[in-house]
């Protein structure tokens, strides 16, 4: 049995029974796809609740290539790249647009399944194709910017059907005309003309400030999505809730902070067991004193549960929850 304690950022002290570290293409060849084998990076977004029967594949491919055009960088990173190295990186090199998705734990390959985002900016945005392999076929692909199906916080990489594809690569365009992305509250009091630079040190700074180091307080993360609801449902929230914040969409939907909903049901002191709400945000779950898988689903369902009550709105889980055989829904 290999432990999975250090595997996964929320530290829930469990077992898998079989591991395999990918660390070369060549290594994909030798992979023998089962229905229980689960595609791990760094195992920021996922928890696993009790020990894992199947079996587990560590993608550590790493390489990076970056290449100069007149309208911006192409830019090739290999999936068990950091992202956050990545980014600073980038950012050192003059090659601007990713600041505002700084300090975001996880792997480069795990970006694009999660589509992951932060202050007003998706990783999308960036993504013009996706190299996979088929660890069934053994086939090697490469999807484009469209064919990954991006929407918020989801991917086709995602899908039930696809959970055998393993991403090794993501090719990125950061175009040379670059505009700073500033109209999230957090980043709204930055003058216009800050630079990329200045905007990657408020970002980390924020970040540090608001969620907890998962190296000193164990978590996963932003542990439910932002809730989207119709502009109806947000206006009738509004009415009983006129602090609620909202952030409008392209379609007319509007998109809630479910961090607000969580903290104003008052649920930050809410504890089940060695689980429990982080006291400075509530977006945010964490392993207080050797929580069990059980748990963080009782805590998670517990919340689901209030907040539906209160508001009427149904939150959905951002992480990936694990029990013996494979991905679970609390």
């Amino acid at each position: 049995m290999y432990p999975l304690k250090n595997r996964h950022s929320f530290a829930i002290d469990v077992f898998a029974k079989q591991l395999t570290e990918i660390r070369s293409l060549a290594d994909l060849a030798l992979i023998k796809w089962s229905n229980d084998t689960y595609i791990l990076g760094e195992g920021t977004n996922t928890i696993f609740t009790e020990n894992f029967e199947g079996q587990l594949l560590l993608n550590r491919i790493t390489g990076i290539e970056i290449q100069e055009t007149r309208e911006g960088w192409h830019v090739f990173a290999a999936a068990g790249e950091n992202w956050h190295q990545l980014v600073v990186s980038l950012i050192e090199q003059g090659i601007y647009g990713s600041e505002n998705l700084a300090l975001i734990p996880g792997s480069v390959g795990a970006a694009p399944v999660q589509n992951i985002g932060a202050y007003g900016v998706e990783v999308a945005r960036f993504i013009d194709r996706v190299d996979v392999y088929d660890c069934k076929l053994h086939v090697e692909t490469s999807l484009s910017h469209e064919e990954c199906q991006f929407s918020y916080r989801d991917s086709l990489f995602k899908k039930p059907d696809h959970r055998h594809w393993l991403i090794t690569g993501v090719h990125f365009f950061f175009p040379k005309a670059w505009q700073p992305v500033l109209d999230y509250p957090d980043l709204a009091t930055l003058p216009t003309d800050t630079t990329a630079k200045e905007i990657l040190a408020h970002v980390i700074q924020v970040r540090q400030r608001k969620l907890p180091d998962p190296q000193r307080v164990p978590n996963a993360g932003s542990f439910f999505k932002n809730s989207v609801v119709s502009s109806a449902k947000c206006q009738q929230l509004r009415q009983k809730f006129p602090q609620l914040p909202y952030y409008e969409q392209p379609d007319g939907s509007c998109k809630l902070a479910a961090g607000w909903l969580i903290d104003q049901a008052g649920l930050k002191s809410y504890v089940v067991g060695g689980a429990g709400v982080h006291s400075q945000q509530a977006l945010v779950l964490v392993n207080r004193d050797h929580a069990s898988g059980q748990d963080v689903l009782q805590l998670a369902e517990g919340i689901q549960a209030q907040v539906k009550q209160r508001y009427g709105i149904q939150l959905e889980a951002e992480v990936r929850l694990l029990n013996g055989t494979g991905l679970i829904n609390p």
